[in-house]
């Protein structure tokens, strides 16, 4: 049975709130009369909401619980983000009936583009949310497989670590690699864990594998960001890489994957032949497209 939620709680965060907003963030006129209160009046936040001053009144005293029809014109008009219109509906005892915001498709950021191309004898992955392959390099193309013959669904990392033969089998550490890759996954569900496709990954990768549904529940998680991978790969044998993912700054959640080699070494003589045999019959920049 879920507690009864506290309206005095709900009240404190709308006065909060609404202290922290101004009447020129609101698109409200201004005067030049002096203001009694910080922020924004309740008759500014009831005018925003399109609901009666009393109305928005008794719930800030706690003496009415609040719709979701008005929970959602209040979100708007106190500006929450994400975030904060959770924990609102959270307050209000609403958490089921709270709209799903529209998720646009991830788009990768041009500079990350013009790296790729760039780095062509070094593997480049560019990551999105829920470790989508959003772009690749022909290196990379080389080193795992051709991202552009698989369907889109399918151009996940995690999901070729599990469901993909030959990446399986280039990871001579499979189990290991594998479980890193579940702890970034179960990490990043903890900031949107009512992504569709995340539910939708995760329900498929259960069922399809009994290390994946093991690994899951033990909510391990893991933010690293660099490591050592070896594979051995089909054509040029043994290889020891270093694994760096820098994230973009812009809370797109889209991070690019390089992979070295040490310089004179073994690895990075063989990475240079897989690259150079494979340069010529793969396009520079591959780009999910939906």
């Amino acid at each position: 049975m879920e507690p009864t939620p506290d309206p005095r709680a709900l009240g404190v965060f709308l006065r909060a709130r609404r202290a922290q907003l101004t009447p020129q963030q609101c698109g409200l006129p201004t005067t030049d009369s002096p203001r009694r209160v910080t922020g924004l009046r309740r008759e500014e936040v009831a005018t925003l909401a399109t609901i009666s001053v009393d109305y928005y009144t008794r719930l800030e005293q706690g003496r009415v619980r609040a719709s979701t029809p008005v929970l959602t014109t209040l979100a708007r008009a106190l500006r929450l983000n994400d975030d904060e219109e959770r924990y609102l509906y959270e307050l209000a005892g609403r958490t089921d009936d709270r709209p799903q915001r529209h998720r646009p498709a991830q788009q990768t950021r041009p500079a990350m583009r013009r790296l790729l191309d760039h780095l062509t004898h070094t593997p480049a992955l560019v990551l999105g949310k829920r470790l989508d392959i959003l772009a690749w390099n022909s290196a990379a193309t080389a080193l795992y497989t051709d991202f552009s013959a698989l369907a889109p669904a399918r151009r996940n990392y995690l999901h070729l670590m599990f469901t993909d033969p030959a990446v399986r089998k280039l990871h001579t550490q499979w189990t290991h690699d594998a479980r890193d890759a579940v702890a970034a996954l179960r990490m990043e569900a903890a900031a949107d864990p009512t992504d569709p496709e995340l539910t939708r990954l995760v329900g498929e990768l259960s069922v399809r594998d009994a290390d994946f549904r093991t690994w899951w529940a033990e909510h391990r998680v893991n933010s690293a960001t660099y490591g050592t991978k070896h594979y051995h790969h089909p054509l040029v044998g043994d290889l020891t890489l270093d694994c760096d993912t820098w994230a973009a700054n812009d809370n797109s959640g889209q991070r690019l994957m390089i992979l070295t080699a040490q310089t004179d070494s073994p690895s990075h003589d063989a990475l240079r032949i897989l690259t150079s045999w494979t340069a010529a019959q793969t396009p520079s920049t591959e780009e999910l497209k939906r």
